[in-house]
């Protein structure tokens, strides 16, 4: 954020024709706008809304569909489709190059339907949060203004508005008056604490106060005020047109781009090498030459996972559509879903999340320590009468929350039995607030609480009120008397009560001394003059209300193998004081100072290992959220305001709740419908399924494939003929490309929702080649089965029969391999039809009208008995390399 917005103009806003100019005196502001405190003529506003445009966050420009048809072409996989399509038209093997075409198509199609509607589901937030403002408007130049409510969208430079407590400021103002303003700006600055706000002049310079601009994006927490509208739309610095703002840094890749890039070169280096591969070995074992090449494609064709983009997001728009279906979970992009379940590092703020936006009651305690109800009581009277006398509409948090106390404790209670006479609140530069009561069951005495004397020594014998100051300890300390109940209150005695007061907020409290004094009845205001030798009361300690269901969340994180860690603006002991109290050990809290002494592995240690930063700006967050990515771990980032755009951009999911800033849901991969951590656990869980059932499809389809081409390659050098004509691999890819699309649907075992689940190629090509020897063995048995059963293999009727009896082995294992490879205990409905559909057409497509015309021939009875003792060894192997597997998997989880 810039130093200064005392005057500025967003990049283009000239050249819009918009006001840019928010500084220098009131009036230069007015004239400058041509409008003034009685508002705008109605005709005059909406010249204005034609030539500015709405007051609307310009965001991205909705994406056509064939835009995004073609965008959805960049995939890997995709491409490598493409391109063995080329080779197959060219080759003229047009049935290859249409089935490849067809599956392109279903893959993009489900992609970009699934991206628009999430897209269209973020429109439907934006219309959530529409709201209205209070204008003055003129029907005619000389009639009188008239207060009315406008939607925001019509707002224009120049317009008055007016500010009561609860709206959110509706485009960037000049204040023109203020009376007790107070603003909450943490979504573009994430400060906790309310600003107060004024109708001062500008000044100018570094370190410039903002105390006269209120910016769109804040809300109003007490007083009111009136304001001139002097930037809109993409002009204001909520729509983030920062010269050097994170919108215009290209994102590094998520874990799943990662992933799927590593996966697909993989596969294009072992395609390419393979199709040469296969026809070297026909041309100098066998003497064949380019005849082989529609084999050699087609080899290829069934090295690759060709259903990898379908099912992949299937799985991930299935899961992105069960998430969205109760308005509880928006996945804006569909790899997002697979980058939530591999999140082992969440960074979270605190206020919001972890806390409410509101502070509780923590203790009262009197000048040794001790509690004492009295203080609090004192402490409400304070807040009451300064409410009700000041004339402000509402009252700041800390307020709220000791008038709650207070009416829960009966013995802090009676606060309403006195009668006030004068206040004094808050206000720039001024840390106190007085009230001035007076007692009616006690007129001619004192109502100072028992733990304090009056300073004269005894009542006195005339009619007196009492003044109640609380505010921050070193202000109301410095105003007390010498002595205060028999303590004395020198120099020594005041360190004393400061280092208490010190140790409260070191503990994660926000502390008020609450001082009394006597005064002499008298009318008239109450000035700061009368604000001396007061009698110290006590301190009033004050923490952050918990988010109801923050610990039952950070416990579910936990068991998820989740690390959260706490980025916030906030004191340190605050932060801590909160964490400690949901269940999550601090440890060593981190500043801000200290991450700007740290570089590159420093900095990613003393991240990995820190649960909580404090006192940190935006540009501490994205460091603290790269580092972390450095250091190889998956991070999240769960932010809400403008403070976090640069966070949201370096992480590997951005996430918003849906009430955040436009600038941020914009930046956001995944919108939450709040800023609830149980919401976040949920879409973890269904991002983890269906990463899992990805993986399945994976680890069953890579090894499958590779047996069969380890199969096809040692069956080409050792028969005369080829072992499986292009047109039965195609066929028999198809089938079983069909059948794994009902992976997308399965249902992975509980283990796998424990901990992060990623696509790592290392553990997948191990996993593919352990299991593919397996299959290309089973393969092997069976060309010793076939060799025995149909004996000749020269004539064309025994390369018939040996194609068929090689298809209907490839699908029935096939079957068993998707039954017993995926990660489930027991399969769900549609992977079970899914298997007997392809076993059933294993066995009887060679028996079939088509067979003939795929080149198959009917076998003979004696090969389906010894195909069934093949499938039965295979089987028990499959099914003990697979334990064996899981047992090792799980010691490698265990020691990492």
């Amino acid at each position: 954020m810039p130093g200064t917005c005392v005057a500025w103009a967003p990049e283009g806003s000239a050249a819009r024709g918009a006001p840019v100019t928010a500084g220098g005196t009131t009036l230069e502001v007015l004239r400058a706008l041509d409008s003034g405190p009685r508002g705008l003529v109605e005709a005059h506003a909406e010249e204005r809304l034609l030539r500015h445009g709405e007051n609307t966050f310009p965001g991205r420009r909705p994406v056509s569909r064939p835009r995004r048809f073609a965008r959805s072409l960049r995939d890997p996989f995709t491409a490598v489709l493409l391109c063995l399509g080329l080779v197959s038209a060219a080759l003229s093997a047009w049935a290859t190059a249409g089935v490849i075409a067809v599956l392109v198509t279903v893959s993009c199609l489900l992609r970009s339907a699934g991206e628009h509607r999430a897209d269209r589901a973020g429109a439907g937030l934006r219309e959530l949060i529409a709201t209205t403002a209070t204008v003055r408007r003129r029907p005619e130049e000389s009639a009188r203004p008239v207060p009315r409510e406008v939607p925001v969208d019509q707002l224009v430079p120049g317009d008055v508005v007016l500010l009561a407590p609860g709206d959110l400021v509706p485009a960037d103002l000049r204040l023109l008056r203020a009376t007790g303003l107070t603003v909450h700006e943490a979504a573009l600055t994430g400060e906790s604490a309310p600003a107060a706000k004024h109708a001062g002049e500008a000044t100018t310079g570094p370190g410039t106060d903002r105390g006269h601009l209120c910016f769109q994006g804040s809300s109003v927490v007490s007083g009111s005020g009136v304001g001139v509208v002097v930037a809109t739309g993409a002009d204001t610095l909520l729509s983030g047109a920062l010269p050097d703002g994170p919108r215009t840094r290209a994102r590094a890749p998520g874990p799943f781009d990662r992933s799927v890039n590593g996966i697909a070169w993989t596969l294009v280096r072992c395609m390419l090498g393979v199709a040469p591969l296969v026809l070297l070995a026909g041309a100098l074992l066998r003497g064949r030459g380019l005849e082989t090449l529609p084999f050699a494609v087609a080899v290829a064709v069934g090295l690759t996972p060709e259903m990898l983009p379908v099912v992949v997001t299937c799985a991930l728009a299935r899961g992105a559509a069960l998430l969205a279906r109760g308005g509880e979970v928006i996945v804006r992009r569909l790899p997002a879903l697979h980058d939530l379940g591999a999140v082992d590092v969440l960074c979270v703020d605190k206020t919001g999340t972890l806390t409410r936006d509101r502070p509780v009651l923590a203790c009262s305690v009197d000048a040794d320590g001790a509690d004492d109800p009295a203080v609090l009581r004192w402490a409400a009277v304070n807040a009451l009468w300064t409410l009700l006398l000041a004339e402000l509409p509402a009252p700041d948090a800390l307020d709220e929350a000791i008038l709650t106390a207070a009416g829960e404790n009966e013995a802090a209670g009676g606060a309403d039995e006195h009668e006030g006479v004068a206040a004094l609140p808050y206000g720039p530069g001024r840390p106190l607030a007085s009230a001035l009561v007076r007692d009616p069951a006690a007129p001619c005495g004192t109502g100072l609480p028992g733990n304090v004397r009056p300073l004269t020594g005894g009542p006195s014998p005339v009619a007196v009120h009492t003044l109640v100051v609380k505010g921050a300890p070193v202000e109301v300390l410095r105003r007390c008397a010498p002595r205060a109940g028999g303590r004395p209150l020198d120099a020594a005695g005041r360190a004393e009560l400061a280092l208490r007061a010190a140790a409260l907020a070191d503990g994660g409290l926000r502390v008020l001394a609450v001082a009394v004094a006597e005064r002499p009845a008298r009318g008239g205001a109450l000035t700061p003059d009368d604000e001396r030798e007061l009698t110290f009361a006590g301190f009033v300690g004050l923490r952050d209300a918990l988010a109801p269901t923050a610990a039952e969340a950070l416990g579910a994180l936990a068991r998820r193998g989740i690390e959260v860690k706490v980025l916030t603006g906030d004191h340190p002991g605050t932060a801590a004081r909160a964490c400690r109290e949901l269940g999550l050990d601090p440890g060593e809290v981190v500043t801000g100072t200290r991450i700007d002494a740290l570089e590159g592995p420093e900095l990613a240690r003393l991240a990995a290992r820190t649960t909580v930063f404090a006192r940190c700006a935006p540009g501490h967050k994205a460091r603290v959220v790269r580092a972390l990515r450095e250091g190889g771990h998956t991070t999240g980032f769960l932010g809400d305001g403008v403070n976090d755009l640069a966070a949201l951009h370096a992480a590997d999911v951005g996430i918003c709740p849906r009430d955040g800033v436009d600038v941020a849901r914009e930046a956001a991969d995944v919108v939450l419908a709040s800023k609830d951590l149980t919401c976040l656990d949920r879409a973890v869980v269904t991002g983890r399924r269906s990463t899992g059932n990805i993986v399945s499809y994976l680890r069953i389809t890579l090894s499958s494939n590779l047996g069969n081409v380890t199969a096809m390659l040692v069956a080409g050098l050792m028969l005369s003929f080829l072992p499986m004509l292009p047109v039965q691999v195609l066929v028999q890819n198809l089938c079983f490309d069909a059948a794994q699309l009902a992976l997308a649907f399965d249902r992975p075992a509980a283990e796998a929702d424990r901990r992060p689940v990623v696509l790592r190629p290392r553990s997948l090509f191990r996993f593919m080649t352990v299991f593919g020897l397996l299959n290309a063995a089973a393969d092997l048995a069976t060309f010793g089965v076939l060799a025995l059963a149909v004996r000749s293999t020269g004539d064309e009727r025994g390369q018939a029969a040996f194609h068929a009896g090689w298809f209907t082995e490839n699908l029935l294992t096939q079957a068993l391999v998707m039954l017993l490879l995926r990660s489930g205990r027991r399969a769900p409905g549609p992977v079970r039809a899914a298997t007997a559909a392809l076993a059933v057409a294993g066995l009887l497509l060679p028996l079939s009208p088509l067979g003939p015309a795929l080149g198959m021939a009917a076998l003979p009875p004696l090969y389906y008995g010894l195909l069934a003792a093949v499938l039965a060894g295979y089987a028990v192997a499959l099914a003990g390399a697979r334990a064996h597997y899981d047992r090792r998997a799980e010691a490698r989880a265990r020691r990492s």
